[in-house]
């Protein structure tokens, strides 16, 4: 039995359900289940009483969480301590979008509080680089998380929430997004991305587009479609500075746009190195001390 048990019965009783803690904890269902199993075994006596519907928490269950609580938030303390030497090399992926917003800041923090851990990373889109994570060709990767919550497989950390933008062009003063996708043409983004297949079922709920003939894997070349009168599009704006080269309108239209989740992706295996859990605190804090806005 592993300690992670102990930390998802916390969760369990904290969210109330099992359903609620696999969320939070990024598992499936029957993995928070197995876990809870395992410390009932380990105990020799249930933790929930499972007659009803959903599972409800005993007397034990309480006495076990509070019987380790302080243990594990003393060896969490002693994680995060940056006395401890933390090296070695993290093979990290990061889309197009993200790396302005966090190599600059990652390096810096790393380099100047964990100078023996070296981080080399490399770029791509979502699908490849969360295959890369799976064949174990990268230790991490920054991605757009698939919709259904991604692969039980690995581990999901949300860096940021960020609703999709919906562009137009520059002098157009049209609202109404079934007009427009009557007035102009829609440029696609790559329909195998995260966004594109967002945008694509948005766009299918407001009444469908024209066949779009056009299809991009740049967000810079379809923002400079848009620019030119060439059509309307959905994409995710990270480097707003874009649209000061290629000027645009951004809608904000009802139904709002959907949200997509940048999130910080690893092997379930591997979810509690050292490495990658000081990787992952670093992103954090680069984000907040870029103020970078969550939706």
């Amino acid at each position: 039995m592993k300690i992670e048990a102990f930390i998802t019965l916390e969760a369990v009783l904290r969210s109330g359900t099992m359903a609620a803690a696999s969320k939070e904890m990024n598992m499936t269902p029957s993995a928070v289940s197995m876990q809870i199993k395992q410390i009932e075994a380990y105990l020799g006596q249930p933790l929930f009483d499972r007659s009803g519907l959903q599972a409800r928490p005993l007397p034990a269950a309480h006495e076990v969480a509070g019987a380790m609580r302080q243990a594990l938030q003393s060896l969490e303390a002693l994680r995060h301590q940056r006395h401890i030497q933390v090296e070695g090399t993290i093979r990290l992926g990061v889309i197009d979008s993200m790396q302005p917003i966090l190599l600059p800041g990652i390096l810096r923090e790393l380099r100047d509080h964990y100078p023996a851990l070296h981080v080399h990373p490399s770029r791509g889109k979502s699908a490849t680089l969360v295959d890369a994570v799976k064949a174990g060709e990268l230790d991490a990767a920054v991605v757009g998380q698939p919709e259904s919550g991604g692969s039980a497989r690995l581990r999901w950390h949300t860096l940021l929430v960020r609703e999709l933008a919906l562009i137009v062009p520059p002098l157009e003063r049209e609202t109404s997004v079934k007009a427009l996708l009557k007035r102009y043409e829609w440029i696609r983004y790559d329909r195998k991305t995260v966004v594109g297949r967002m945008s694509a079922r948005y766009f299918k709920t407001q009444g469908g587009a024209r066949h779009s003939q056009v299809e991009l894997d740049e967000v810079r070349a379809v923002v400079a479609m848009v620019s030119a009168g060439l059509g309307i599009s959905m994409v995710q704006l990270a480097e707003p500075s874009i649209c000061l080269t290629y000027p645009v309108r951004v809608l904000h239209p009802v139904p709002p746009p959907p949200t997509l989740r940048f999130a910080l992706v690893v092997r379930a295996g591997d979810a509690d190195k050292r490495t990658l859990n000081v990787l992952r605190q670093t992103m954090d804090a680069v984000l907040r001390d870029r103020q970078v806005p969550q939706d």
